[in-house]
C-alpha cells in the first residue's frame, strides 16, 4: 500500500504539469494559428478589395450606359425604328454579357437589381418602339424614348445604382 502512495505521489504532480503544459502549447498553437489565419484573410482583403472596387464601378458604368438618355447618344439614330430598337437592345445585352462576372464581387440582392434594371431599360425601349412605326425614322423612336422614359417616376437604372451605391458605402 505504501509503494501505491508512493506512486501516486509522483504521478500526480506529473499528470499535472503534463496537463498544464498540454494546455499551454495547445493555447500558444491555437493563437498562432489565429494570427495566421487572419493574416491570410489581411492579405486577401489587400487582393479582393480594389478588384471589387473595380467590380462595383464596373456596374456603376453598365447602369449609366444602359440609362436611356445615354444609350441614344451612343447609337446610330440614322436608321428606320425597327432597326434602332434592334441596335438598342444588343447593346444592352452587350454590355450585359460584358459585365456578366462582376456578379461574383456584389451581393445577391444587388446583383439581381441590376439584371432587373437591364431587363426594364429593354421592355421600356420595346414599350418605345411600340408608339412607333417600324418604319419611322430612328430619330422619332429616339424621342419617343426619351419621352417615355421622362414620364416615368424612377428610371430602371435608378434602383440598381442606389443598391450599388449602399453596398459600397456599407462594404467600404
Amino acid at each position: 500500500m505504501e509503494i501505491f502512495f508512493e506512486i501516486l505521489k509522483l504521478t500526480i504532480p506529473a499528470g499535472i504539469v503534463s496537463l498544464t503544459t498540454y494546455f499551454l502549447v495547445k493555447n500558444f498553437l491555437d493563437q498562432d494559428t489565429r494570427k495566421q489565419t487572419l493574416n491570410v484573410k489581411r492579405g486577401n482583403q489587400e487582393i479582393i478589395t480594389p478588384i471589387r472596387l473595380q467590380a462595383f464601378e464596373r456596374i456603376a458604368l453598365f447602369l449609366e450606359r444602359i440609362n436611356p438618355n445615354s444609350i441614344v447618344l451612343r447609337v446610330n439614330i440614322n436608321t428606320s425604328a425597327g432597326m434602332l430598337e434592334a441596335e438598342i437592345i444588343k447593346t444592352i445585352r452587350s454590355e450585359f454579357d460584358h459585365n456578366v462576372a462582376q456578379q461574383i464581387y456584389i451581393s445577391r440582392k444587388t446583383w439581381d437589381a441590376v439584371v432587373k434594371a437591364k431587363d426594364e431599360s429593354i421592355k421600356l425601349v420595346n414599350v418605345a418602339a411600340s408608339k412607333v412605326n417600324k418604319e419611322a425614322s430612328g430619330m422619332e423612336l429616339a424621342q419617343t424614348l426619351l419621352i417615355v422614359s421622362a414620364q416615368l417616376t424612377q428610371l430602371p437604372t435608378k434602383e440598381a445604382m442606389d443598391l450599388v451605391k449602399k453596398e459600397i458605402s456599407k462594404e467600404f
